[in-house]
């Protein structure tokens, strides 16, 4: 049975098949009870949808473990675009393995850093921003993440006690997983995007290539933009047409957190995961992009990450 979860910018439903929807108890329908094909596939219904553009996966034979960099930034701060630039260097050196993300959020959340006003009139922080900084910020034990710019690499443990450090050692962070190259989860999505609507259909696939990772697993989404253009304090001066690249916007499934894989995703060994999302109008497919990525609701270490394009 080919399973959807469905999400719009005011809320989220869970649909059991392609041909029904139902609205789990205490959530609120993003489509006030109307069919979501209705309002975000152009083209027909759910069967229609199912029979004639659900994809079908090509086998996924890859062995390479890519790499999360999480810069979290803030556009008053004088050194994180020096930290942006780190983070991007490993990705040009690293065609296709590394992916960025740009978090505006301090360790207590939104800070001074991330507030706009009205020269720095850039709106880049969010609850999502929020949740993540304060986590693995003020609320985890011992967090070495006291103010930014900072980050994380795959939110591995480098012996820390925390997955966060500094920009000075992203690379080697980077190196090592890409050396080791220990894949343990094999991913992939393939996605249809109509613009007239704004609706995104999400399909991923996961397979867990490692018997040894009993850990409850979770599959993330979250919808990033590409590129905003507004001020940036530096060390010297404003750089009032500054490039901020890579911005965590929301997640695909409302959850800061991600959909467990288990028995109800399971299908002949691989986990199967298919999203219907209303993007927001201030983005779009020229705009924005996806990230995601398989994290140990454990350990926070990402197993896997992709870079998905609408």
């Amino acid at each position: 049975m080919k399973k959807l979860l469905l999400f719009g910018a005011l809320g989220a439903l869970l649909c059991t098949s392609c041909e029904k929807v139902e609205t789990p108890s205490g959530s609120s329908d993003p489509f006030g009870g109307t069919d979501p094909y209705d309002v975000l596939y152009p083209n027909g219904d759910s069967a229609h949808y199912a029979q004639n553009a659900w994809p079908v996966f090509s086998a996924n034979t890859s062995n390479e473990r890519n790499v999360l960099i999480e810069d979290y930034t803030g556009h008053k701060c004088q050194f994180c675009p020096i930290a942006a630039d780190t983070a991007y260097a490993i990705r040009a050196s690293n065609p296709g393995r590394v992916v960025v993300m740009g978090i505006h959020a301090g360790p207590n959340g939104t800070e001074t850093f991330q507030l706009e006003n009205n020269i720095f009139n850039g709106i880049y922080y969010n609850a999502l921003s929020e949740t993540l900084g304060q986590y693995f910020g003020v609320q985890w034990p011992g967090s070495n993440f006291i103010g930014n710019p900072y980050g994380a690499v795959s939110r591995r443990d480098n012996g820390s006690g925390t997955p966060m450090e500094g920009p000075p050692n992203w690379a080697n962070s980077t190196n090592s997983i890409l050396q080791t190259n220990d894949n343990k989860v094999r991913l992939q999505a393939a996605s249809n995007y109509y613009p007239s609507t704004n609706g995104l259909f999400l399909h991923t696939e996961v397979e867990v290539v490692d018997p040894a990772l009993t850990n409850e697993l979770r599959i993330v989404s979250y919808l990033v933009e590409d590129e905003s253009i507004s001020p940036q304090l530096t060390p010297t001066d404003t750089l009032f047409n500054y490039s901020h690249k890579d911005i965590l916007r929301e997640s695909i499934d409302g959850s800061v957190w991600g959909q467990e894989l288990d028995a109800e995703h399971l299908d002949n060994g691989k986990y199967y995961f298919n999203y219907i999302y209303e993007v927001p109008e201030a983005y779009d497919n020229t705009s924005s992009h996806v990230v995601i990525f398989v994290r140990d609701a454990v350990t926070e270490e990402v197993y896997q990450v992709i870079k998905h394009e609408l």
